[in-house]
């Protein structure tokens, strides 16, 4: 029974049979008991399962999404971390693992790399300078410290995604922009629900 409990990551031996696969044995690795134990973190931890759910199809090779799902789910679990920030970071990376990683290294628009790049098109994928910003009504505009994050989670290895911390504004900003460009490139809106 533990091993068919939500959140449950295990190695299972499963059999396909006429219209399903049945489960056969199970090695447990990982239960995230403490996300059972906070309602907060519950609610975060269902909020990414749906939209993994979404993004990932029966016998497809989603190793880089299980592994960006295992870890968003143990930083959420055993850590303190902001979870608005987590939950930003997760899906900025995702947008990345899905073919949307957005242009970091130059605008996004006439493509110069020496610019004050200060603004977020989710239009054209990327940063963009003032002076194509103007053009642009949907280009949010970011702080540096803001900037040096959406950076550092394009480049960042899987295993020290979650190392760093912003102040609070700048994860106001992280998650505005986590969430629309989320939502702009699945054409769908992902609201937070709260279960109470």
């Amino acid at each position: 029974m533990a091993a068919t409990q939500y959140l449950c990551f295990g190695e299972y031996l499963i059999y396909q049979g006429v219209s399903s696969y049945n489960i056969n044995s199970c090695e447990v690795t990982e239960i995230f008991y403490n996300l059972r134990m906070d309602v907060e973190k519950l609610q975060y931890a269902a909020h990414i399962t749906k939209i993994i759910n979404d993004v990932t199809d029966e016998n497809q090779n989603t190793y880089k999404i299980l592994q960006l799902l295992l870890n968003t789910l143990y930083v959420l679990s055993e850590t303190d971390k902001n979870m608005d920030l987590v939950m930003a970071i997760f899906k900025i990376k995702l947008m990345c693992l899905l073919g949307f990683t957005p242009i970091i290294d130059k605008c996004s628009n006439c493509k110069e790399s020496n610019a004050m790049l200060n603004h977020f098109s989710f239009r054209d994928n990327g940063f963009k300078c003032e002076n194509c910003s103007r053009q642009d009504k949907g280009a949010v505009e970011i702080s540096e410290a803001t900037a040096n994050a959406i950076k550092y989670i394009v480049l960042a290895p899987p295993k020290k995604l979650f190392s760093f911390n912003l102040s609070e504004p700048n994860i106001k900003e992280l998650e505005i922009i986590g969430k629309i460009y989320l939502n702009e490139k699945l054409d769908k809106e992902y609201k937070f629900e709260k279960m109470f």
